[in-house]
């Protein structure tokens, strides 16, 4: 397996085509075309039916790159940069690009040779000079290629770069020319629209442009020379790629820390070095000169790339390159800054975070050609393009009449509040599935996975979108009893899982969840499935929390009658008394007692607490712990009383928490700490409140979602304080800074000698609470280090293992400790899931049905499809199922974010999607690996093709190659050989479906043979 990816000859890619379209698949896995109306813009003496396109990077190195690119959309090309460091010399590590979020690479110019490069060009430049007149895509002469150029003068004086610009100038002295006119006469009878004359009279002017990228450090008189010679000698329309360091070091520093992007590590070095805007406006007010005194034209691209510190998570090197959505506003300010200058005269050519929801708005300030690369690289892919035509489209031809200086202001102001281009406070959580992909069968939807209870949510997505909200709600209510408190206040793991996020906001599982509960429920609750037989065995739950709730419903649907006893005069533990009404009110808790009790749970309320010896005398066959975590978590200071969340929050909802005084300072960074916040702050006579936390935001534990509300309603987030003593008025804190990551991966904060005061009358402590130990110990369960009993997968208490010598076995037997009782504060989810293992252990143990009912996702994966791209999120949960992707039915994410189309979608016999992997169009680049959400790495883990037996022979890849007699084959490790019958025996029939699809389906029969140079 080689890092080097493998040009694919014209006539291949030429079949490869006409057999897609034949079959109605599109084009190297872009399903949807774009087909121009007729109209078309000028630019530089050519036509454009669009006027964007991918950018000098990886979505223009390879041929069926570009013609992916066009077939979405695209109509103006940015070709990958060449330079004499070219191929197998140039110093590319892999993986080299990082996509997460914001785009890093580093990388910077072609990994062909130049003569490759020029090949790869000019094919590409052919091929959409016959699908656009063969398939009436648009104008053969709709689109124009735009080559890109560095990094010094006498590099590209160069017979290797000279070759490469002169090539492109007119290709018909090319070797690639020759070949594609060759193989296209040989083959007119595949075409219905393409004859002779037609082919004979393709234009070999690839390029009339060219764009100019210099290294940083590139001196003004150096850039000046450069583009004064591509202007006098090679009478190129020419563009001067600009970095952002023209903005000064102070000005990127303050925006990217004002646009929480201060994690970026940079100097100032490259401001120094580079060309100052001082030396820029002269320079490009000179060439504007020269080029039309050459009667050509002139202009600069915005901007280049910008570099930051590496940190060596993904990618190694020294200095990597920063592109998206963070450099959005960089860029949107030096192009105000020049269009200011030049009076919207000068023309700029954008490159710099551009996607569907700004391009529209950057063409109407007369921006443009547009190109793009970061929104590429998320899921989506190359289909993105789609969009950005379409919103084009729906705007209209608009000729270039001078760039709008009051448009770009007013965006540019606009940009720095938007929320698009903010870093969250906190980082997104990690997304992978803790498990290596399946070399079949792979498609998931994140947002099971990383529900605690495996929720089947597109399905009930998909059936709300269709206003059968009573099926939807019977589907929640399979895995989860209370969807009227989940609906309101879970942590949503799920949501963050979201592929739809990679696109713009993740789907309102949530929100859609309580829309069910609401509108289903009477239909759900007449529909709820009965008990298939009835056990005498009765269950006593201690707790009645959302833990204790959902085990009585999952042990009367299984025909199990529970009694649930709780201390308090009210049911739902935390919810009911602890979180704020304003997050949760009480008609939640009590709706989903209704639902727990449609299976003839019995509710004690006021009970007093009992031992299980006394509970078992009583007659119950089992007990299930569900008593939470209450005792209160210390916080240790020298000096000073504080007040516990709970007692303040419980006397908060009953309207007694009485006077704070004007300053609050709370210590903790969870929810629990940003529920205590905002309630403080609706406290009569409380001016300000004060949120501790010994870390940064970004490592809160909190959601997201509370931390941005706590910071909307006024709450002021002190961080990187340990709070030492309590006196006078005074929290009086040290200042930390953080250190190395500790287990958990957070930076271990680190106490400095600076001494900081916060005002405070009043301070609550919400550090965590606990599991009361003692009851579990006065009941002779053994309990670890922490105080939390020791428990198997099925919240049971083991009989042996750990126990005091002194307690009777038999004491243990049918006990169950489940929720935060079992795992500390906790979510409810999580309380859901242990409920469920609990009572489905007992059911088991009675020789009952486990109750729930198996469900299938019916998704049509030709819908999902058609909702890849940019979708505002709408105004009601009810229309949340346009955005949802529907994972479960079709992923392809590999696919759609790999520029090189290496991995592949196949069907099998079965009629089941798979992901096929292409080595020799791979250059492990890693962005496969970054969107699958299983944790590995498609380009090493999915079933691979082979164009040869030595690429095979190069590879630990499970996968194939063509062999002289049938085939070699890898799995797991182990080399099988031999023709289809003779493997029929050895392997998986999945395994000889997936490459008998790939051979009929991906014309790989020609690929046999190809050989890396």
């Amino acid at each position: 397996m080689s890092d080097r990816m493998t040009p694919i000859p014209f006539g291949i890619l030429m079949k490869w085509i006409l057999e897609d379209m034949k079959k109605d698949k599109g084009v190297f896995g872009v399903r949807f075309p774009y087909k121009a109306d007729g109209a078309a813009l000028n630019f530089l003496g050519e036509k454009i039916e669009t006027p964007f396109g991918p950018a000098a990077g990886p979505h223009t190195q390879l041929a069926q790159n570009i013609v992916a690119a066009y077939f979405a959309g695209s109509r103006f090309f940015e070709l990958k940069t060449v330079q004499t460091l070219d191929g197998e010399d140039l110093p590319v590590e892999k993986p080299c690009i990082d996509a997460r979020d914001e785009c890093y690479n580093v990388e910077w110019s072609t990994e062909l040779r130049v003569s490759q490069a020029l090949g790869e060009y000019v094919k590409a430049w052919y091929i959409l000079k016959l699908i656009s007149k063969e398939f009436s895509l648009g104008a053969p002469d709709g689109f124009m290629f735009n080559m890109s150029v560095g990094y010094d003068l006498d590099g590209i004086k160069s017979e290797k770069i000279d070759s490469f610009i002169e090539g492109l100038k007119d290709a018909r002295k090319t070797e690639a020319w020759r070949d594609c006119e060759a193989w296209t006469l040989a083959n007119l009878k595949y075409f219905k629209n393409i004859d002779e004359s037609y082919v004979k009279a393709i234009s070999p002017a690839v390029c009339g442009s060219i764009t100019l990228s210099t290294l940083h450090g590139c001196p003004p008189q150096e850039i000046e020379r450069i583009a004064s010679y591509l202007l006098d000698e090679k009478k190129l329309n020419t563009f001067i790629k600009c970095n952002p360091t023209l903005l000064g070091y102070e000005y990127a520093r303050t925006k990217m820390d004002e646009l929480g992007f201060s994690y970026m590590k940079f100097d100032d070095h490259h401001f120094l070095d580079d060309l100052q805007y001082a030396d820029a406006v002269p320079m490009i007010r000179r060439l504007s000169e020269k080029a039309a005194s050459n009667g050509l034209g002139f202009g600069v691209k915005l901007t280049n790339t910008f570099p930051v510190d590496n940190p060596n998570d993904v990618m190694a090197g020294g200095e990597m390159y920063m592109s998206g959505r963070a450099l959005f506003p960089l860029t949107l300010e030096v192009a105000r800054r020049l269009s200011e200058d030049f009076g919207g005269a000068l023309r700029i050519s954008w490159s710099g975070g551009a996607d569907a929801e700004n391009i529209a708005e950057l063409y109407g300030a007369g921006i443009w050609p547009v190109t793009v690369a970061t929104t590429l690289l998320k899921p989506g892919g190359y289909q993105r393009v789609k969009q950005l035509a379409d919103e084009y489209a729906a705007r209209g031809c608009e000729p270039f009449r001078g760039v709008d200086n009051e448009k770009i202001e007013k965006f540019s102001a606009r940009a720095s509040l938007d929320k698009k281009y903010r870093k969250p406070a906190k980082a997104a959580p990690n997304r992978k599935i803790e498990r290596a992909v399946p070399l079949t069968d792979c498609f998931i939807a994140p947002c099971e996975e990383g529900c605690p209870i495996k929720q089947d949510v597109p399905e009930y997505i998909r059936l709300a979108g269709e206003e059968r909200y009573g099926e939807a709600l019977a589907v929640i209510l399979d895995k989860n009893p209370l969807p009227f408190i989940t609906g309101t206040i879970c942590s949503h793991r799920c949501m963050s899982r979201c592929t739809r996020s990679f696109y713009d906001e993740s789907v309102e599982i949530r929100s859609v969840k309580l829309l069910c509960a609401e509108k289903g429920f009477s239909e759900a609750m007449k529909a709820l499935p009965r008990p298939a037989a009835l056990s005498g065995a009765r269950a006593a739950v201690i707790g009645g929390g959302p833990a204790g709730m959902a085990a009585a419903y999952f042990l009367g649907r299984s025909g199990i009658k529970a009694t649930v006893f709780e201390k308090s005069p009210i049911f739902g533990g935390v919810v009911s008394r602890i979180i704020p009404d304003f997050r949760i009110g009480a008609e939640a808790v009590a709706r989903d007692l209704e639902i727990v009790s449609a299976y003839g749970a019995e509710f004690v309320a006021n009970a007093p607490r009992r031992s299980v010896a006394e509970l078992k005398e009583a007659g119950f066959k089992y007990v299930i712990i569900a008593n939470g975590a209450w005792k209160h978590g210390k916080l240790e200071l020298k000096e000073g009383e504080t007040t516990d969340v709970f007692d303040f929050l419980e006397r908060y909802k009953k309207g007694e928490c009485g006077e704070l005084g004007e300053y609050v300072a709370v210590i903790g960074g969870g929810n629990t700490a940003m529920d205590a916040a905002r309630a403080a702050k609706r406290v009569l006579g409380v001016q300000r409140v004060s949120l501790i936390y010994r870390r940064t935001k970004a490592y809160m534990p909190a959601d997201l979602e509370e931390l941005e509300l706590a910071l909307k309603e006024g709450v002021v987030f002190r961080e990187l304080l340990a709070p030492k003593a309590f006196r006078d008025g005074t929290l009086l804190c040290v200042r930390m800074t953080l250190g190395e990551p500790d287990a958990s991966g957070r930076r271990r904060p680190v106490e400095t000698d600076e001494a900081v005061e916060i005002p405070a009358d009043t301070v609550i402590t919400a550090v965590g609470e606990e599991v009361e130990s003692e009851f579990f110990t006065d009941n002779g369960l053994a309990v670890d280090a922490r105080g939390r009993v020791v428990c198997g997968g099925d919240m049971s208490v083991s009989a042996a293992g750990g126990k005091p010598a002194d307690a009777s076995a038999a004491s243990a037997d049918n006990v169950y400790v489940i929720g935060d009782a079992r795992r500390g504060p906790a979510t409810v989810v999580e309380a859901i899931a242990d409920a469920r293992a609990a009572a489905d252990a007992i059911a088991a143990a009675e020789g009952l049905t486990v109750g729930g009912t198996a469900h299938t996702d019916s998704g049509s994966a030709e819908a999902a499809i058609v909702k890849k791209g940019i979708i505002a999120a709408p105004k009601e949960p009810s229309e949340e199922a346009k955005r949802c992707l529907e994972c479960s039915t079709v992923c392809e994410n590999c696919a759609d974010v790999c520029p090189n189309r290496a991995n592949a979608v196949v069907t099998d016999a079965a009629g089941r999607p798979q992901i096929i992997h292409l080595d020799l169009m791979c250059n492990e680049c890693g962005n496969c690996e970054t969107f699958c959400p299983w944790k590995s790495a498609p380009y090493k883990d999915k079933f691979t093709y082979f164009a040869t037996e030595r690429d095979f022979a190069d590879s630990a890849n499970s996968g194939y190659a063509a062999a002289a007699e049938g085939y070699l084959v890898r799995l797991n490790g182990t080399v099988y050989r031999g023709g289809r019958e003779e493997l029929a025996a050895k392997l998986p029939a999945e395994v000889l479906s997936l490459i008998t699809a790939a051979e009929e389906q991906l014309c790989l029969t020609s690929f046999h043979g190809i050989e890396r140079e």
